[in-house]
């Protein structure tokens, strides 16, 4: 049994560990980049050389943001210009600008590399590139007036130049050591990238254009044995060979094209898989910059998930002696961001009992160090640890969660709090959330719930939800707070569900059409199934016709599944927390959600936010919707 902790305070929780993103190693010297809530959410570059301290690269007011397709991701890219020397190329979220930092002037400042109006923001959003040595260039994305184009800027500054114009998204460039040769993605509407997509390959002439550009990998390649629906991530040079993680084996494994770097012609690409395995090698894309697998000058590097754990390894190349899975000893489960270099590893990391942290693991030795965003607050003793929990969900199938139990060990009068991950293409993770330990701090049990359709534990397991959004995921929530309570673990008196973005859609759709949960708390949730068709960004604007159907044929399954269609079938109180700068879920869903409860007699509280968007970045905002969550919980379960 747990030993019983002093309850976490918001403010331990929320509000002052930042978050550590897309680390890099160049030199020896290990980057990030650091978004911190205390700042309202402004995102800085760090460095940090062996045995030395951390240093801030962009002090305020930088902030380090990427806009492309909303979510952003790949703010930052660290290279070499021309002459070998270190530098940073980066996106400044106050004019969303390309900026250059030179990494080995010490105090440098930032010089703007593209043009805009004084005093304006450049036009179009730019980000998720990488550094071209040989030309002394930037390559990566620039989304303008509703079209991608891969684009290159040139390090001494002037306009994007175009590359290519996909047929609609592209991202993920990957440039051969040598420079002849880019790889990168793309996909078209109406899939998203994790659901049908193409990794494609182009000659790079002395001028820096692309020829002969083709679709070399997943979804209508020429490549062999592949299905219609298939998806790659995250191309990858391994010396003169091409790495790509594909599902066409039905999970994210990796496959490899030795010598594609010297490759000519249209013949077929000669693939080749690497590691058969039930296991994802990959994340579902939803931002740039996110790394799985890397090569650090002599080895494959790699993540592999196994049914939402995650495990570091080495990877023997088809031309490699060994082993094909190497795994490499280190007690994190629960890794992200890959990077390497000359027999060094970092990534970001975190286990049951450690927050999340820079890992930093040395391939001779198997020497690692892990260094914490912040210092955890709770005794390990106190620390309620995931027990993975299975149950039968929607259709009687094999469904997964992570159930953490309160102080004081589960108990058929303990409340319980159901969680759905956003995405909905997401997953449950098990790093340490102090999130999760707040509530079980305070007697509470908590479950969050890999429903139909997540990450993690391979394609078939995500298509659960192909058209069903709101019927599997609302199912396998229910089912597992019902196999809770029969369990004698939680009381079905008293049990909430909450979640952000599509796991708000869920809470609400759980409330309106079981009979599982006494309470909700939906943040900047979907409430209106047929306005998020029609109103979302473009990044998602055609991601219901999978989830649900296509818009307007499957109007009436819309409204069939909509909250906001069904809420007089609501009778439990609800709280929503709303960004008014929210373009994902605009802030009218909310209000018309909260107000159609209001006239049924709902007990309802509504949280506005004025400079937040979808996802609240600010720690003063983070604070006090768990506050205000945890009061409004307790007020109506009369704790």
């Amino acid at each position: 049994m747990l030993a019983s902790p002093a309850p976490l305070s918001a403010e331990q929780v929320l509000g002052r560990t930042p978050a550590l993103k897309e680390p890099q190693l160049l030199d020896g010297v290990l980057h990030w980049l650091e978004q911190r809530p205390q700042e309202r959410g402004r995102t800085t570059l760090m460095a940090r050389g062996p045995g030395a301290e951390p240093v801030e690269l962009t002090p305020g007011p930088w902030n380090l943001r990427c806009r492309v397709h909303e979510y952003g991701g790949g703010a930052c890219a660290i290279g070499r210009g021309p002459d070998g020397a270190p530098l940073a190329v980066f996106v400044h979220d106050g004019d969303r600008c390309l900026w250059r930092l030179d990494l080995d002037r010490p105090g440098a400042e930032p010089q703007r590399l593209t043009p805009c109006p004084t005093g304006g923001r450049f036009s179009g959003a730019l980000g998720g590139g990488l550094i071209d040595p040989h030309r002394g260039r930037w390559i990566g994305v620039l989304e303008a007036g509703g079209h991608d184009t891969l684009v290159a800027v040139s390090l001494t500054g002037g306009d994007p130049e175009p590359l290519h114009g996909p047929e609609d998204f592209c991202g993920y460039p990957a440039l051969s050591p040598d420079g002849s040769r880019l790889a990168w993605v793309e996909w078209q509407q109406p899939h998203m990238p994790w659901e049908r997509s193409q990794l494609w390959l182009a000659g790079v002439d002395g001028q820096g254009q692309l020829q002969g550009p083709r679709p070399v990998a997943g979804s209508g390649s020429q490549a062999a044995d592949t299905p219609a629906d298939c998806s790659v991530f995250q191309p990858l040079w391994a010396g003169d060979d091409l790495v790509v993680s594909n599902d066409r084996s039905g999970f994210w494994n990796l496959e490899c094209w030795p010598g594609a770097a010297g490759a000519h012609g249209e013949g077929p690409p000669a693939w080749r898989p690497l590691l058969p395995m039930a296991a994802e090698f990959a994340m579902p894309q939803w931002v740039f910059g996110m790394a799985t697998s890397a090569w650090d000058g002599e080895r494959l590097l790699a993540m592999a998930c196994r049914n939402g754990r995650w495990q570091l390894g080495q990877v023997a190349l088809p031309s490699a002696l060994g082993g094909p899975w190497q795994p490499i000893e280190q007690p994190f489960c629960d890794l992200a961001g890959l990077t390497a270099e000359a027999g060094r590893i970092a990534c970001v990391a975190s286990n049951p009992e450690q927050p999340s942290g820079l890992l930093e693991l040395e391939l001779a030795s198997g020497a690692w160090g892990h260094s914490p965003a912040a210092p955890c607050p709770l005794p390990a003793d106190t620390i309620s640890k995931p027990q993975e929990l299975w149950f039968a969900g929607h259709g009687g199938q094999p469904t997964q969660g992570w159930y953490y139990p309160p102080s004081g060990g589960g108990r058929p009068e303990a409340a319980l709090l159901v969680k759905g991950h956003s995405g909905p293409t997401g997953m449950a993770r098990t790093g340490l959330s102090l999130g999760i330990q707040y509530w079980t701090s305070r007697g509470w049990g908590v479950v969050d719930v890999n429903y139909g359709g997540s990450t993690g534990f391979g394609r078939a397991y995500r298509e659960r939800l192909n058209g069903q959004w709101g019927v599997v995921d609302v199912a396998d929530c229910a089912a597992a707070a019902a196999a809770l309570v029969e369990r004698g673990l939680a009381s079905a008196e008293r049990i909430a569900i909450e979640g952000g973005s599509a796991g708000g859609f869920t809470a609400l759709a759980a409330l309106c059409f079981t009979n599982q949960f006494r309470a909700g708390a939906s943040r900047y949730g979907v409430a209106d199934l047929s306005a998020l068709a029609v109103d979302t960004h473009r990044f998602e604007a055609r991601y219901l016709d999978g989830l649900v159907g296509p818009w307007p044929a499957a109007a009436a399954t819309y409204a069939a599944r909509s909250p906001l269609q069904h809420a007089d079938r609501i009778r439990c109180p609800v709280i929503f927390f709303q960004g008014l700068e929210d373009v994902v879920v605009p802030p009218e869903q909310t209000d018309r959600m909260a107000e159609a409860l209001e006239r049924n007699g709902v007990a309802v509280e509504v949280h506005r936010f004025a400079n937040e968007g979808h996802g609240f970045r600010n720690g003063a905002t983070q604070v006090q919707v768990l506050e205000a969550t945890e009061a409004f919980f307790r007020r109506h379960f009369r704790l």
